[in-house]
């Protein structure tokens, strides 16, 4: 997020003497996630954030692969994941590839006796169904449905629910969630074409230090294993960070739109990008209004990318029988395009209701057994004209 934070009490300058009111030193350490030379922020603990008093036996959370090469048009209600009330346990990897994994989580529980970290990837999180608090060293952010939530790899945090009916859509990336290059200028600021703006934001606030000894549980994601480390201080004794990563996040219903008069195509509708994909959001919207206007999206050949659609809510005007949390893969080297009567249907429409999350990978993904578990395995014939 190239937008400059500053929280808590920090020094004048970097990486001088900053003492605490008894006399010894904070510990400073800095947090990025491109090495030296990408983004990041400084953060100012009250212990060195090194004390580690034991670790488990790692255990292994890698998915199983059912399809390794994909040819077929399929989708899947991620609505009959079972919920669990471990987060770790809930977290169902369906799709994946070298770049990235796309999955999602129920869980029925908080995060009270233990924190998480992702070693490996950032993740980006869509809140379909729950609401409550994501708590790091940065602070906290409360989330509710229709939230984007983003969490830089390497980040220890927990999440606390409101109630017991959750379901995320989780999307893991081995590179750095951002948004879209042009929708910045040369700064780093939101130009007037984006379709979203620094004010639509939600960020890390209520900054919390914990001063405290003990046993702290950190599970820690690496190269698909659970690393159980035992912590002697709070993850979250900081007192002050300043820099450009954190967690932040965005509210689809901050999308605003871009129409025009004839069908505009899908980059029009991103949102983040990533290392060889990018993530889009269908909002309602006011359709094209050329008189002759077809609303509906045209047929396109899928031949550089793979594109999974996850449905959210309201009428999606280019399908027939979809339901809530359903996802549709469509994947790179066939065409696709609307069901049968699509197209006639949405002639003269002046609007759509529709809310969706669409993420094109550019490398094919595998399909997991946990996916194979939810498939409509009919959904490759939808196309079949009926007589």
């Amino acid at each position: 997020m190239p937008i400059y934070r500053k929280e808590g009490t920090i020094p004048a300058k970097r990486h001088v003497v900053f003492r605490q009111p008894n006399g010894s030193l904070y510990h400073e350490e800095l947090f990025g996630t491109e090495g030296f030379s990408g983004m990041s922020s400084l953060v100012y603990h009250l212990n060195p954030p090194t004390i580690v008093k034991s670790f488990g036996t790692p255990y292994s959370v890698k998915p199983k692969i059912a399809v390794e090469d994909n040819l077929q048009a399929r989708s899947y209600q991620s609505f009959k994941t079972t919920p669990h009330e471990d987060y770790i346990t809930s977290r169902k990897t369906l799709f994946v590839n070298a770049d990235m994994s796309i999955g999602v989580a129920a869980p029925t529980k908080s995060m009270t006796d233990y924190f998480y970290k992702n070693a490996d990837a950032d993740e980006m999180f869509f809140v379909h169904k729950g609401s409550g608090t994501l708590s790091t060293m940065y602070g906290n952010i409360q989330f509710e449905y229709g939230d984007y939530i983003i969490v830089p790899r390497g980040t220890v945090y927990q999440f606390t629910f409101d109630t017991a009916d959750n379901h995320l859509l989780l999307v893991e990336s081995h590179g750095p969630i951002e948004t879209p290059t042009r929708y910045r200028n040369a700064y780093g600021q939101f130009m007037e074409h984006s379709p979203f703006c620094e004010r639509d934001f939600k960020f890390p606030i209520n900054l919390e230090t914990h001063d405290q000894d003990g046993d702290f549980l950190v599970n820690i994601k690496k190269r698909g294993l659970i690393y159980p480390y035992v912590y002697g201080k709070h993850p979250f004794d900081v007192v002050g960070w300043d820099g450009c990563v954190y967690p932040y996040a965005f509210s689809i219903f901050n999308f605003e739109p871009i129409t025009g008069r004839i069908h505009m195509p899908p980059p029009i509708h991103q949102t983040f990008q990533g290392r060889n994909f990018v993530i889009c959001s269908f909002v309602p919207r006011l359709y094209d209004y050329h008189p002759d206007a077809i609303p509906a999206p045209y047929h396109h050949s899928n031949v550089d990318s793979d594109e999974l659609l996850y449905y959210v809510d309201g009428d999606f005007m280019s399908r027939n029988n979809i339901e809530k949390g359903q996802f549709t893969l469509h994947p790179g080297g066939l065409p696709h395009g609307p069901h049968p009567g699509a197209i006639e249907r949405s002639i003269g429409k002046k609007e759509t209701k529709e809310l969706a999350v669409m993420i094109d990978p550019f490398n094919p993904v595998m399909i997991t057994e946990d996916a194979m578990n939810m498939e409509f395995s009919d959904y490759y014939q939808s196309w079949l004209l009926q007589k």
